[in-house]
């Protein structure tokens, strides 16, 4: 077969989760709603945090940095999918692809670095309450952003370019509803053994670091909490926490349930299905996670909601 350069390639074929016309509808329905919370309560959490004085602390800070990768996330996807199947078309063009490849690292590693510097705050707050305001300065905080940024950036750039690399058969067909990269690897006819080796190397440095960062963190705001003679006081410090660690589950969990259903089945398929935990449902349940556990953060949503309404 002929193989040629992605820049050589006017389009590729996004074949969805199902070819069925008649689930098109359906599909259509269900992501266009899941999408239209994800963004309704991201935003939601954005207006809230930056209306109020009283949610003006570093937590906050973080929260509606998540929420902003959050929808950047959800938005990188969805919206693709939506198109194509209301115009009744899977094509999706090269330069297309390499921007979803490009958003789509971007976002979901800044998403894993902002859940990592959430739990550096936690671990403050818990561990060193009386030096707090001391250590989080808002410099620090928007150092700790702007980190981020250019590690998900760089993580980003180095996907793009690694894709871009990379030689393909003509009418190449994605059996993912976006530009997955495992997929584009699999596709290609030219060598593909050092853009694995740069996918493992990178998903470790990129997974390891802020995983290494919560695991570290919890351990020592446990070990606080453990000193704490009060079961009140034990109980107020794990509820603190409760909503990060939930998110953090969700996050990792569905991230690994994708990667554990990708390495037992050989089927495209069903690594389409499963991608939706992580990349839809997933930005989509943090809004409402922070928001239930959150006294402070659900009184100014009160708020706004009816006035907004």
């Amino acid at each position: 077969m002929e193989s040629q350069n992605l820049t050589g390639i006017s389009e590729f074929l996004l074949l969805g989760l199902s070819e069925d016309p008649e689930l098109q509808p359906l599909l259509f329905g269900l992501f266009l709603s899941l999408y239209l919370v994800t963004i309704l309560g991201n935003l939601l959490i954005i207006l809230a945090v930056g209306s109020d004085p009283h949610l003006h602390t570093p937590m906050y800070f973080f929260l509606s940095s998540l929420s902003l990768a959050d929808t950047g996330f959800s938005s990188t996807t969805v919206p693709k999918m939506l198109v194509n199947i209301q115009t009744h078309s899977k094509s999706i063009s090269h330069a297309g692809c390499l921007t979803q490849v490009s958003f789509f690292f971007l976002f979901g590693c800044l998403d894993s670095l902002l859940l990592a510097v959430m739990a550096y705050d936690l671990f403050v707050a818990i561990c060193h309450p009386l030096h707090y305001l001391a250590i989080m300065r808002p410099r620090l905080c928007g150092l700790l952003i702007v980190v981020s940024f250019v590690i998900s950036l760089s993580d980003s750039l180095t996907h793009c370019l690694m894709v871009s690399q990379l030689g393909f058969c003509t009418h190449v067909e994605i059996p993912h509803f976006f530009c997955d990269v495992p997929q584009l690897i699999r596709l290609a006819c030219s060598d593909t053994s050092s853009s694995n080796i740069v996918i493992f190397l990178i998903g470790t440095i990129s997974g390891l670091l802020p995983i290494s960062g919560i695991i570290f963190s919890y351990y020592r705001i446990v070990s606080s909490i453990l000193r704490v003679p009060s079961a009140g006081g034990k109980s107020k410090a794990f509820s603190t926490c409760g909503s990060h660690l939930a998110v953090v589950c969700l996050f990792y969990g569905a991230g690994l349930g994708v990667y554990l259903t990708s390495a037992a089945s050989s089927s495209p398929g069903r690594d389409a299905v499963a991608s939706v935990a992580y990349a839809v449902v997933t930005p989509m349940l943090n809004p409402f996670i922070y928001s239930l556990r959150n006294r402070d953060l659900k009184g100014v949503l009160w708020r706004i909601v009816p006035t907004a309404a």
